[in-house]
């Protein structure tokens, strides 16, 4: 298990692509050392190593390790993330600690993995489909639910993951003119002998993962990015 190390982080970048939707770098005095996959807790509040951990929220890592900087993606969605909104700004000081979990560890196949994810969901897989370690993953699939185009902010990233491996293939699921991402037609595709990774809300991850497994896909091959 990787140690858990606390980083006072400086914001390098911030950008509200759309209304309410955010994505920020940081960079610390040390390298960050995380795996794709893992994400890490952000706190807004000065962190004093003699007092317990302050008040922080999860976030997926969304860029590859070797990079100097580490990438969020964030949308409001209650007071803290309201608080980051208002409190974050180019030079800010917090501080992170990670690295936490992993959905790329385990006994999976990659030889016909299938990537499901809903929204900023897509984030923890980014960290995978950006570093060379994708090239592992053989005849993966991507089904990507966004609620219309400008919702879709991550070409550079999905440019560079068929970089990475040129057999990926990519579907762009727009809920504006195809409805919402259709489980039972991803599984009727693929069939219950590939790995299934699912990322999203709540209860998209709840209903799939329920599905996949009552149509006899083996548990261990249905791996969900639930932390939160």
């Amino acid at each position: 298990m990787a140690l858990v190390k606390k980083y006072k982080s400086k914001v390098t970048q911030i950008n509200e692509p759309i209304k309410d939707v955010f994505v920020v770098k940081f960079e610390a005095e040390k390298k960050f050392k995380f795996k794709p996959g893992q994400f890490l807790h952000l706190a807004l509040d000065e962190y004093d190593p003699g007092m317990p951990w302050p008040e922080s929220r999860c976030f997926s890592m969304q860029n590859h390790p070797g990079e100097m900087e580490v990438t969020i993606t964030f949308a409001i969605k209650g007071n803290y993330t309201e608080r980051m909104a208002g409190e974050l700004y180019v030079g800010k000081e917090v501080w992170l600690k990670l690295p936490y979990g992993s959905i790329f560890t385990g006994n999976f196949k990659k030889e016909c993995p299938v990537f499901i994810a809903g929204g900023t969901g897509i984030t923890p897989f980014l960290s995978l489909f950006t570093d060379k370690e994708f090239n592992e993953y053989k005849n993966a699939r991507l089904y990507f639910g966004i609620r219309k185009d400008c919702h879709n902010l991550y070409d550079d990233e999905l440019n560079k993951a068929i970089l990475h491996n040129p057999d990926f293939k990519i579907n762009i699921i727009n809920q504006e003119k195809s409805g919402i991402l259709d489980i039972e037609k991803i599984f009727n595709e693929h069939g219950k002998d590939c790995s299934y990774f699912i990322s999203g809300p709540p209860a998209m991850i709840k209903d799939f993962k329920n599905f996949l497994i009552q149509n006899g896909v083996n548990g261990e091959y249905v791996i969900t990015d639930d932390w939160e």
